[in-house]
């Protein structure tokens, strides 16, 4: 099962179909930040090429021969936390997304992207480019904190297959999803030494401070410090900043589940932002273990030993 993932990023989603054994064979983005990090992390070739050019991308990703192609189209443009104006342009890149899908035609795809473009003409529009390729599609949209990830983050999948009928998927990711939540503590275990630190709210009408017993909130792509004269909300689970600190940038890795010794390069900014931006790992590992649930006669291909031996 040869993988291309699209809008790669810094690599989340195509960590996490390696995880679960899937070839990827070949990541694109056009943020040259997150190609550097890319490449540090894969055996596999990382190319800079602008997807909204469908018709050249498609000849140099057909190239790959790919069974499946993966990806999460730019979300700027449809999420709460921006104006969500879809016609900026950036949401034009879910229509590209589609448009290559179509004209390569791999027997499965996965596009990944927050849960708001669900009310989106931008979805409306790829899902038709979609259907008259001949895709069966299901769309689900999962707390990634049921998902093996400890972070209450929720995102969009719609996952294709050539010849199948709509919702074809429901009932195994129905039967992978937890019964309980994961919170921070229930994936650190005892290597963490803190009870309670600080997100900063988008705003102050909102609590900033969380325990490690429930799930982080979302990443976000940013990551700033508690400001001076910070009042208490009435929902934060402290009577005293005593003690309490926002994350590590690191630590927001590793709640994104990318594995400790992640190589991420660039200004603080570019990695702030393309950790925010990433699709957690584990969640891209329960979205391919839904897949092999399908069709189990998938064949299973470990990570490259060379370069696993380097991230964990």
């Amino acid at each position: 099962m040869r993988v291309v993932d699209l809008f790669c990023g810094c690599g989340g989603l195509s960590l996490g179909f390696e995880n679960a054994g899937f070839e990827v064979v070949a990541g694109y983005d056009n943020w040259p930040a997150a190609i550097k990090v890319y490449h540090r992390n894969f055996s596999h070739p990382i190319s800079q090429l602008d997807l909204s050019d469908t018709a050249k991308a498609s000849e140099q990703i057909r190239e790959y021969r790919p069974d499946m192609i993966i990806g999460g189209p730019p979300c700027q443009d449809f999420s709460s936390a921006g104006l969500r104006n879809e016609d900026n342009g950036r949401g034009n890149l879910t229509l590209s997304y589609a448009e290559i899908i179509a004209n390569i035609k791999p027997k499965w795809f996965v596009m990944e992207n927050v849960a708001t473009i669900t009310k989106t003409r931008k979805l409306a529009s790829a899902k038709e480019i979609f259907k008259l390729a001949g895709y069966g599609l299901t769309q689900t949209v999962l707390d990634a904190s049921y998902c093996g990830v400890p972070q209450k983050r929720k995102r969009f999948f719609l996952i294709g297959k050539l010849g199948e009928k709509d919702d074809f998927m429901a009932e195994n990711i129905s039967n992978r999803l937890s019964e309980k939540f994961m919170s921070v503590k229930d994936y650190f275990g005892d290597t963490i030494d803190f009870e309670y630190y600080y997100r900063h709210p988008r705003s102050y009408a909102r609590r900033g401070i969380f325990s490690v017993h429930e799930p982080s909130p979302t990443i976000r792509g940013v990551n700033r410090p508690i400001p001076n004269g910070y009042q208490l909300h009435p929902n934060d689970p402290v009577s005293s900043l005593e003690g309490i600190r926002p994350l590590t940038t690191r630590e927001r890795s590793m709640i994104q589940t990318f594995p400790p010794t992640y190589e991420f390069v660039g200004s603080k900014s570019e990695i702030e932002q393309m950790i925010g931006n990433a699709v957690p790992v584990n969640l891209g590992t329960f979205v391919a273990n839904t897949i092999r649930d399908f069709d189990p006669a998938i064949p299973f291909v470990p990570r490259n030993a060379a370069k696993q031996a380097t991230l964990f």
